[in-house]
């Protein structure tokens, strides 16, 4: 259970959110504008935000830049209308930690929600100390295990905090485009999934993806992560043991229009919290290098 703080001005919408996420077992606060959700922050912090773009009074580009600078600890999922995608890029690069057309609400908000929890929760479970480690290169590899795939992502996170890459939030965004780019490399490379059927069929998809992970030649296809962390940088590459794709055939992840693409938004999202993103020319692995930026500890306001 987690206690969750909606920002919507509309009342049918809000109603349908409200109702989502409690019958999945959360705690729900519904503010009705961006004012009205930093007065709600004053008073108590929730575990996630989730709010619309367009309201009155203040927007939702407005609230993730202000929960960036003030409560950057609490992650914030976007809301957007068809339409709305350049601004959607805009509050990825402004802070916030996902977003999700509001046509998807009733299929794909619990299960966003959920993500982000439990990169939360993996954050809490791993946190250790490590307060002298100053560079550190480590390599795993593993095979298409989604769970173990999220231990080890869980524990390249605890490195990052634990040296003070980033605030809260900034951390969230690295391990969320690790998500994203492993499980790319788990589905699309080695199990050889197309994420066009993932629209279509949804529940097929998943069970393909369990068929093959048991099957010859996929299941002895592994993932292999390498992380250098050093005082400037962190730099990642992951690469799995699939046939491969041409990478000039992705959709371009800085068109606004392929948010709307369940592939185009993982592409988005990597390349939205990390500064360099490039592929090998046999589509088999990615590099991935974020600079080390300060952590922004402001106080409430």
């Amino acid at each position: 259970m987690a206690t969750i703080l909606v920002a919507e001005d509309s009342a049918t919408q809000a109603v349908q959110i409200r109702m989502l996420l409690e019958t999945a077992g959360h705690v729900v606060d519904v503010a009705t504008n961006g004012r009205a959700a930093i007065g709600s922050l004053s008073r108590d912090l929730p575990d996630v935000i989730v709010t619309d773009l367009n309201m009155p009074e203040m927007d939702g580009l407005q609230l993730v830049e202000h929960v960036r600078s003030h409560h950057s600890e609490v992650p914030v999922v976007l809301m957007t209308a068809d339409g709305s995608e350049e601004a959607a890029v805009q509050a990825l690069q402004k802070g916030a930690a996902s977003y999700l057309p509001k046509r998807e609400i009733s299929q794909s908000l619990v299960s966003t929600v959920a993500e982000i929890l439990d990169v939360i929760e993996s954050r809490r479970r791993h946190a250790q100390v490590m307060e002298a480690l100053v560079s550190a290169e480590s390599t795993f590899r593993f095979g298409n295990d989604h769970r173990l795939a999220g231990r080890v992502i869980a524990q390249l996170e605890e490195q990052l905090r634990t040296m003070n890459y980033s605030d809260a939030t900034g951390l969230l965004r690295i391990t969320m485009a690790l998500k994203e780019a492993v499980t790319n490399a788990i589905d699309h490379g080695n199990l050889e999934l197309n994420s066009d059927m993932r629209d279509d069929d949804a529940t097929g998809y998943s069970e393909l993806g369990t068929l093959r992970a048991g099957q010859d030649p996929w299941k002895n296809r592994h993932v292999i992560i390498t992380s250098r962390v050093t005082p400037e940088e962190v730099r990642y590459t992951i690469a799995d043991e699939g046939p491969g794709f041409d990478p000039s055939s992705l959709p371009d992840p800085t068109n606004p229009e392929n948010l709307l693409r369940a592939h185009g938004r993982g592409l988005m999202l990597i390349r939205s919290f990390m500064d360099e993103v490039t592929h090998n020319a046999a589509g088999n692995l990615i590099t991935m290098i974020k600079r080390r930026e300060p952590c922004n500890v402001a106080a409430d306001s």
